[in-house]
């Protein structure tokens, strides 16, 4: 099963979080939709996805969640940029 690690933010440039899933689609749409209405992401209404990796396994994916948490925002704001110059919200392309 794919999992994925994946950038979500408001605006361009604006908060981010970080977070690992099974399932990537599913997971963007409890974003938008505020199923968790108090999680982090729901509180400073992040929802739009601008960045994503695949991974073959959960651990491999957690792992590379918890490396990413750990950077600072300029690292995070490169890793975004080279793959998603235009901050193109990707959700219709999952």
């Amino acid at each position: 099963m794919k999992h994925y690690v994946y950038i979500i933010t408001n605006k361009s440039k604006g908060v981010l979080y970080i977070g690992e899933t099974g399932g990537l689609k599913k997971r963007i749409y409890q974003h938008k939709n505020k199923v968790h209405p108090t999680t982090f992401s729901a509180i400073y209404n992040l929802d739009m996805l601008i960045y994503y990796e695949e991974y073959n396994s959960e651990v491999e994916a957690k792992l590379r969640e918890k490396q990413m948490k750990k950077w600072n925002r300029e690292w995070k704001l490169e890793l975004i940029e080279k793959a998603n110059p235009d901050w193109k919200y990707l959700y219709e392309e999952i």
